[in-house]
């Protein structure tokens, strides 16, 4: 099987369409990891940090109303 990049010219400029082309294209695969990343990492740590804090405050409300009460 023969190297396909032995055929690349060397000495030929690539075209600054092509270089806008590649550019954007690796600006929207970096946005496409970002917003995954968001949504499926980030979004569900901030979830689970709300709901945990939640729970802690509403443990701490009911332990104090007890004290209060008692």
């Amino acid at each position: 099987m023969a190297n396909p990049f032995k055929k690349i010219l060397h000495d030929e400029k690539l075209p600054d369409i092509i270089k806008e082309r590649v550019t954007d294209n690796v600006a929207l695969i970096k946005l496409s990891l970002e917003v995954a990343e968001l949504f499926a990492i980030k979004l569900p740590n901030v979830m689970a940090t709300l709901i945990k804090d939640n729970h802690k405050e509403g443990t701490n409300t009911d332990n104090f109303n007890k004290t209060t009460n008692e």
